[in-house]
């Protein structure tokens, strides 16, 4: 079964630790075992063997750069003061994506079409050598778009999904700096629609999810988040998604990509706690709430977020890399999931809805 993973910060990765993800991960740790980087974001999850591994055929991979007042130390070099020097850095980021694929065709292919997704599939038929990793590039805070006319050239180069927030923008309130969808949120979101671009609503407040779902007409999803109701004790509620969101999302045809995150998980839980408290099956307990809130398979997927501030640290005590996202459809098996809504968890649902929202 392909697994399709909705978010993974590679090319924050690349910029700010310069990790080379044509390595494996166990190569990366092994590099990395006398420097300062675990420190700051835990030992690595990803790599190109580990994906193939995996058979994770498609990533939606951000364009992700934190603004400077967020700057959680020194060490914290990529980091944007204004609009203009998240531009200067985020284009920078898809410039990264574009080098990925002219440098390793046979191994990475940007995905801005339903034709180029069809290739990529197409490459892990049989016993092809070359499986192509498809990346679908993802903006994650939309202060890059300096304006919303802009936003012509970001697609022109292959920007296919926007998430209004991280933390606030000047777009919409976000985790930590939380608000409403400011009215130029609006207007980005119009020409979002016009280009036909997804709109991801994570790192929204609640309001501003439902303010998104009620007006955005095009394809909404939320690439990575857990349901809040499964979440005790965290200092960001608004990060998760209430039952209300998951509906509303649902009667959209959106889809949740449920996060391998101890945090996500338990939201009190810090890296001292260790990892024993939780497996696989802690992350199947979430798909599995909003399979049977929505009465439905087809609206949940995943989005590991992985090496997104988070490592191997963070995550359940069975899970080493990205690899191992498969394994989640045997903990699904075990619940009684068929294998066509395994498959649909795993990455169909995300298929589906790429298949129905790229351009042709």
């Amino acid at each position: 079964m392909f697994v399709v993973d909705g978010h993974e910060d590679i090319a924050w990765n690349m910029k700010q630790f310069e990790r080379d993800y044509l390595k494996s991960a166990a190569e990366i740790r092994a590099i990395e075992a006398d420097t300062e980087t675990p420190k700051h974001n835990g030992n690595t999850l990803l790599g190109y063997p580990d994906w193939i591994r995996g058979s994770v055929a498609v990533i939606f991979a951000t364009l992700f750069v934190p603004p400077a007042r967020r700057r959680t130390g020194g060490w914290e070099t990529v980091c944007y003061s204004n609009q203009e020097e998240a531009a200067r850095l985020y284009w920078e980021q898809l410039d990264l994506y574009h080098r990925m694929e002219d440098k390793n065709p046979d191994k990475f292919r940007l995905i801005g079409s339903k034709r180029n997704l069809a290739e990529v599939l197409a490459s892990w038929d049989g016993e092809n050598p070359d499986k192509q990793i498809g990346l679908i590039p993802l903006m994650e805070g939309a202060d890059a778009v300096t304006c919303p006319q802009r936003l012509y050239d970001w697609y022109e180069h292959g920007l296919r999904m926007i998430g209004l927030a991280w933390t606030g923008t000047v777009y919409a309130g976000g985790t930590h700096e939380p608000g409403p969808i400011s009215q130029a949120g609006y207007d980005l979101m119009d020409v979002m629609a016009s280009l036909g671009i997804i709109l991801d609503i994570s790192h929204l407040t609640e309001r501003g999810c439902l303010q998104a779902l009620e007006y955005f007409p095009g394809t909404v999803i939320a690439s990575h988040g857990n349901p809040a109701s499964l979440i005790k004790n965290s200092d960001t509620p608004e990060r998760h998604f209430s039952d209300d969101t998951i509906h509303h999302l649902a009667e959209r045809g959106g889809v949740v990509g449920v996060t391998a995150y101890n945090r996500f998980l338990r939201g009190d839980w810090k890296r001292s706690d260790g990892r024993d408290e939780f497996s696989l099956d802690t992350v199947a307990d979430h798909i599995d709430y909003i399979c049977q809130l929505t009465g439905s398979a087809a609206y949940v997927g995943l989005g590991s977020d992985f090496d997104g501030g988070l490592g191997l640290e963070d995550t359940p005590s069975d899970l080493d890399t990205v690899a191992d996202l498969q394994l989640i459809g045997n903990r699904l098996a075990a619940r009684g999931f068929n294998s066509k809504n395994i498959e649909a968890v795993l990455g169909q649902n995300w298929l589906n809805m790429l298949e129905q929202s790229l351009p042709e």
